[in-house]
């Protein structure tokens, strides 16, 4: 069971490492000096297959997880490169963290499917930008809160609700009912329902980016989420133009919100 566990999160390192090298890096780049050895973070690294891509292109990394099992797992998937000291990993949380820890600035900071999960979510975008160099950038990938699996109910272990589309939507104690109806572990639906406590919509993340005193320089969202090519097969596909440019509805039809902030 435990080599059927590692070989698993292999398989999900290397499509984490794929995902960052066809679209975080392309989307990325324009923004970035085409000088190597940059800083790059990611908060909510994982097993670090997202940092394995640009540390390819000459770059190094630090990856900052709350989850010491995924931290062990990124230091073994990437073992070479720790020898090498392209990447550090600590294991900590990003509010309690301080720069002087970290060293340098970040010429890049990368949450990608992270900022849904963490509390004070304003707090934490103020942090990256004390961390940022003068010109770096930020990051974002994260899952509008009102489209269909906005609750990662996919994690659910009962067969029909974790493929019920917009069935997170129901009001918390309805939400919680149904789950407990359907006998998820009690651990696993204390993590949906917080979840639902730090959900954030495309247009609260506007106002939060604004009151953190960041700028947004880039955006694009996708109907069919990259990420869907591993998970269901299909091919990615950025959202319609005309869905895209009305609020609240392109919520409900976004899959996954790329974006790109500076100082």
């Amino acid at each position: 069971m435990a080599f059927e566990f590692h070989q698993e999160r292999s398989i999900y390192f290397q499509q984490q490492y794929e995902h960052s090298r066809d679209y975080i890096i392309p989307f990325v780049a324009p923004f970035l000096s085409q000088n190597k050895n940059l800083r790059i973070c990611e908060v909510g690294s994982a097993e670090a297959g997202v940092l394995k891509a640009f540390i390819e292109q000459g770059h190094k990394g630090i990856g900052i997880e709350l989850n010491g099992e995924k931290i062990k797992r990124a230091e073994s998937f990437m073992a070479d490169e720790l020898k090498k000291g392209l990447v550090q990993f600590y294991h900590r949380d990003i509010h309690q963290i301080s720069k002087a820890e970290l060293g340098e600035g970040f010429d890049l900071i990368i949450l990608k499917d992270v900022i849904e999960h963490v509390h004070d979510q304003q707090a934490m975008l103020v942090k990256l930008k004390e961390l940022l160099n003068e010109k770096g950038i930020i990051f974002i990938a994260m899952p509008p809160w009102r489209m269909p699996f906005g609750g990662h109910q996919q994690m659910l272990s009962h067969k029909k609700l974790s493929k019920l589309p917009y069935f997170h939507l129901l009001p918390r104690g309805m939400y919680r009912q149904v789950m407990h109806w359907s006998k998820e572990r009690p651990e696993v639906i204390e993590s949906q329902l917080e979840i639902k406590d730090t959900q954030i919509s495309i247009n609260r993340f506007y106002r939060i980016v604004a009151k953190a005193g960041l700028q947004l320089v880039r955006k694009q969202f996708y109907l069919i989420n990259p990420n869907y090519k591993y998970k269901f097969g299909l091919k990615p596909r950025k959202q319609l133009t005309v869905i895209a440019a009305i609020p609240h509805l392109r919520d409900f039809f976004t899959t996954t919100a790329y974006f790109i902030l500076s100082k």
